[in-house]
């Protein structure tokens, strides 16, 4: 099985390990004497990966592990709705209707960033280049083969095979599927009417599997197969994706510049906004930031206070020293003035009504 494959299965069974950063404010420092927790983390497989990288750093340098398991985003909030975890993961935000299932404030941190590939399974190495019109009807049906007219138009040149096209795509509730729909919502009206957006939604056709490794391995073994997995799997995977059309009518590869791009845009204080089909030119539209989910008031289930800044104190190192490991796992890191948003979401978080930072 490929690496990215064995990864997924050894989370889902012992998961990742961490270690703190000189980087950390001193009023959360923690001393050598103090009883380590082990904190528990569910949820996004988009950054399951990095995080994966960033815990075993983290525990390497000062011991604290990190338990994480990557089930998916859905997972990740309803296993934080039920307080059986330290923290979530998501790669959508969470929403207000959301946010009111509990009377405990829940604050949303972006993490990083990254983009959701557009893979598939042809023969040749082709690079297919799509137009929102031409995702939209694959999804919806409407596009059935390979060397459809409005694909050839969009393809000069690229011999087409006349192969029938089968999507494949999430079964669990994935942020992949959030930002992916996200983006179809955007840019087609008959999707957002159809379909719509969403972790889950019903798909109008096509094969389902669990997690990115469930995705990429149905793609691999079927011919003419065409799905949605984070850029990191596609790379990893050594698996052909396509270029897409931007808000700028331009097409885009999935880079770190272009995935920067879209997060370049004005961002709300508490950070829960969508840059998918960004107006930023050269930005790839299928981008997204991925989030840490986890409640502003830390004094709730018994939790005790230094378990609380042993979070917060991860969490700090995940935004500042943490982000070098972005980049060579082909993440883009945080912008600086996400950095800052994120520090002051930080010095927010309390235990009994007081601040940890």
């Amino acid at each position: 099985m490929k690496r990215i494959s064995m990864l997924i299965l050894m989370g889902a069974l012992a998961f990742a390990l961490s270690s703190c950063s000189s980087h950390k404010p001193t009023s959360v420092s923690r001393s050598s004497s103090s009883k380590l927790a082990t904190l528990l983390g569910a949820g996004s497989t988009f950054g399951y990966p990095l995080y994966s990288k960033m815990f075993q750093a983290y525990y390497k340098k000062h011991g604290l592990k990190v338990n994480y398991e990557p089930i998916g985003s859905g997972g990740g909030q309803r296993q934080l709705f039920n307080k059986t975890v330290d923290f979530g993961a998501s790669d959508v935000y969470l929403t207000s209707a959301q946010m009111k299932r509990t009377h405990d404030a829940i604050l949303n941190m972006p993490t990083c960033m990254g983009a959701v590939a557009m893979t598939y399974n042809l023969p040749g190495k082709l690079e297919i280049r799509f137009t929102p019109q031409i995702l939209a009807g694959i999804f919806l049906g409407t596009i059935k083969k390979w060397n459809a007219p409005a694909i050839e138009k969009a393809d000069p040149g690229v011999h087409l095979p006349d192969l029938p096209i089968m999507t494949v795509h999430r079964t669990d509730g994935s942020g992949d599927t959030g930002i992916f729909t996200s983006y179809l919502s955007k840019v087609s009206s008959a999707w957002k009417k159809k379909v719509g957006h969403g972790l889950a939604v019903s798909w109008p056709n096509g094969l389902g599997a669990k997690g990115n490794a469930g995705v990429a391995g149905l793609i691999e073994k079927t011919p003419g197969s065409i799905g949605y997995i984070t850029l990191i799997y596609a790379l990893q995977n050594k698996m052909s994706y396509g270029m897409v059309m931007n808000a700028h009518k331009k097409f885009i590869k999935p880079t770190l510049k272009s995935i920067s791009l879209a997060g370049n845009v004005k961002l709300p204080p508490d950070t829960r906004i969508l840059v998918t089909n960004s107006k930023v030119a050269g930005a790839y539209p299928i981008s997204g930031f991925t989030w840490l989910l986890f409640y502003k008031e830390q004094n709730y289930n018994g939790r005790t206070k230094q378990r609380a800044k042993e979070l917060v104190e991860l969490l700090w190192w995940m935004i500042h020293h943490g982000q070098k490991f972005t980049k060579p796992m082909d993440y883009a890191p945080l912008p600086p003035k996400v950095v800052k948003l994120d520090e002051k979401i930080l010095k927010s978080v309390t235990y009994n009504g007081k601040p940890l930072l």
